[in-house]
């Protein structure tokens, strides 16, 4: 065909020449065209020029397109001429082409000069033709053999254990077939794209989490502690009766000599849905032996009257219940805003302001934004009711009490630094107001029974565990209806100091080893709001030694706490043989934070401030999802009587 191609236009081409040359054409030299031929090329030129050229066609080609009739046209206007045919009388030939030629000789239109030279040329040019496919057709040979020999260098070599396979049965295809649809089955039922409309759509907007912890406890006291009634648990006189401070019995004590053991769980579970444009909601239940905010432990058969025991069931408490909206959805830029309960909001490296399983009420905002260069600051803040008085307050009496609700506001600003490849850091400062949570003393009255309320009752914490200094809250009149004041001094007890807490804390992680991590951690925390005066006249624990004329000792607490710390090993349990260590030291003077929200582990039963002592920690992944972690805990009172504690915990942990 190609060669038939070049012969068939070359041939047209020569017999358009020698045509015109013998048979004028209207518009060139010859005779002039007349008005009819002249309109007639004018339109078949702009219907020309209205059509596009193929991409493949030449100059020359549309010329001679444009001026060549076809066959039936060019014997009809030689038939006009009065060329009439006549016989053939040459040889017959199976090419087309030639008998055209030898028919146009027969009827006088070429010469046999011109059809021999004519002939010659298409036999020149199919020649040319076909040296030329066959160079194309070497091209494309060498072009398959070069890719095979590109396969077979990159192939692996056939080993003596190895055969090439090169015709399949068609029972192993269908075999093949068959493991393949399998797999892709089991796939596409895993992630939900064989069958989607089977999952009702609510089900991927729900992102379930959870997690257990069962522990084994031992509390052992070194011998000397004071056991003759130096440690009242004021929490448990707050949130009870108050107490007569006239009387003969002692108030709650906690227990400083007996060694105890205890088996506890804390288990978890929440979820959190999206519900679309940025907004999530979330909720969790978990554990817990009461509705303490520090801790969501529950001791397995605690006893007197507490939940459990003779393997009674125990309760769920509502744990995080939020609305939160986020905007940014990058690591390292974003804004969250969550209202409700939620966790805590404030990057804290350590436990002696916060501590682990707190829980936040309120509103609060979270930014963070890269600033380029390793640099990506970060911004936390919020308010937190901490305390809403009773409604009904005083509920026995006609005239109620004016409110007093307690707030914490608080703010912090930091940042994340990426130093070297291997060495990033993390620093924030960080400044914790609370609002009305010191105590107040009452206006002067005179309480006849326990049931009696003062108008400053409710100035007391609603929770507290152990280390802040007090005051009495009630001014209490004496009478002769109370003895004047040697009976019915029914009391409660107030923080005897205002908490504004300034905070600095940093990390330093070296990641040279990875997967194992060095991490250098502390903290620095200074209530600035104490007025060592006032608390001085008003505190009725947390001082030193009477003098030696019999009056009471000063007051003896301080403001200051801090907690420096090291950790090696890996930041998370993330699959089996994880593992990390860590050490620490901490000085968490008697007012330098709320005892009522610091670390519940630390120095039992004394758990809060007013204590200094290290912390050893190890935990180590049986599984990607389970862990085993081992804590021992040494505690001693900074000021006070004699207090030694050493806590043992032995822990199972699981998440999913």
């Amino acid at each position: 065909m190609l060669q038939e191609k070049y012969v068939f236009r070359r041939c047209i081409w020569l017999l358009v020449t020698a045509w015109c040359a013998a048979t004028p054409i209207p518009g060139f030299a010859g005779r002039p065209a007349t008005p009819e031929e002249t309109n007639a090329q004018a339109t078949a030129a702009a219907a020309k020029a209205a059509t596009p050229a193929g991409p493949s066609s030449t100059a020359g080609e549309l010329a001679a397109n444009d001026l060549i009739p076809s066959t039936t046209e060019l014997l009809a206007r030689a038939d006009e001429a009065g060329r009439q045919p006549v016989a053939n009388t040459a040889t017959p030939s199976q090419n087309v082409t030639i008998n055209l030629i030898n028919r146009l000789v027969e009827r006088k239109i070429l010469t046999q000069q011109d059809a021999d030279d004519l002939i010659k040329l298409a036999e020149d040019d199919a020649n040319i033709a076909r040296v030329k496919e066959d160079a194309m057709m070497h091209d494309a040979a060498m072009a398959r053999e070069a890719a095979q020999a590109a396969v077979q260098q990159t192939a692996p070599p056939v080993t003596d254990d190895q055969v090439r396979v090169t015709y399949i049965p068609e029972s192993v295809k269908a075999q093949m077939r068959e493991e393949i649809k399998q797999e892709v089955m089991s796939a596409a039922r895993a992630e939900n794209w064989a069958s989607p409309n089977n999952i009702p759509d609510w089900v991927p907007r729900f992102r379930v989490a959870g997690d257990i912890r069962v522990r084994y406890e031992y509390d052992s006291f070194p011998s000397g502690n004071d056991n003759t009634g130096a440690f009242p648990i004021f929490n448990t006189i707050n949130t009870g009766a108050p107490f007569d401070v006239s009387g003969t019995v002692f108030s709650p004590q906690n227990n400083v000599d007996q060694n105890r053991s205890r088996e506890r769980f804390r288990i978890r579970i929440g979820a959190e849905i999206d519900m679309g444009e940025g907004f999530t909601t979330g909720i969790r239940l978990g554990s817990g032996q009461d509705n303490q905010p520090v801790t969501e432990n529950q001791s397995l058969g605690i006893a007197n009257n507490g939940q459990g025991g003779d393997f009674s069931k125990y309760q769920v408490w509502i744990d995080r219940a939020f609305l939160k909206y986020e905007t940014g959805g990058q690591p390292n830029k974003n804004l969250a805003i969550s209202i409700g309960r939620f966790d805590n909001p404030f990057w804290d490296p350590t436990t002696i302001i916060w501590a682990r399983d707190i829980g936040f009420d309120g509103l609060a905002a979270q930014a963070k934004y890269d600033v380029g260069h390793g640099w990506t600051p970060f911004f936390n803040g919020g308010a937190f009711p901490v305390f809403n008085t009773d409604f009904n307050f005083a509920t026995n009496n006609p005239s109620k009490f004016k409110s007093e609700d307690k707030w914490l506001f608080g703010a912090q600003l930091g940042t994340n630094v990426k130093i070297t490849k291997d060495l990033s850091a993390k620093a924030s400062g960080a400044y914790y107001y609370f609002y009305n949570t010191q105590g107040k003393l009452s206006s002067p009255f005179t309480p006849l029974t326990a049931s009696d309320a003062g108008n400053t009752d409710d100035s007391r914490p609603s929770f507290a565990q152990n280390g802040n200094t007090y005051m009495a809250l009630r001014d209490i009149v004496p009478t002769a209806d109370n003895g004047f004041g040697t009976t019915n001094q029914f009391q409660y007890f107030g923080l005897a100091t205002p908490f504004h807490e300034l905070a600095f804390q940093g990390e330093l992680d070296y990641n040279r080893f990875e997967p194992a991590q060095i991490s250098l951690y502390g903290q620095w925390v200074e209530n600035l709001a104490l007025n060592h005066n006032y608390v001085n006249s008003v505190a009725v624990n947390n001082r030193g030694p009477d003098t030696a004329l019999g009056s009471v000792g000063s007051w003896s607490g301080g403001t200051a706490a801090w907690n420096v710390g090291v950790r090696v090993g890996k930041a998370a349990m993330e699959k089996r043989g994880d593992w990390n260590f860590s050490i620490d030291y901490r000085y968490v003077e008697s007012d330098s934070v709320v005892d009522g929200f610091t670390d519940a582990d630390f120095g039992a039963p004394l758990y809060g401030t007013n204590l200094k002592g290290y912390t050893l920690r190890g935990n180590l992944a049986l599984s990607s999802n389970v862990w085993l972690g081992v804590w021992w805990m040494s505690a001693d009172n900074i000021i006070g009587p004699q207090f030694k504690s050493d806590v043992l915990q032995i822990d199972i942990n699981g998440k999913f």
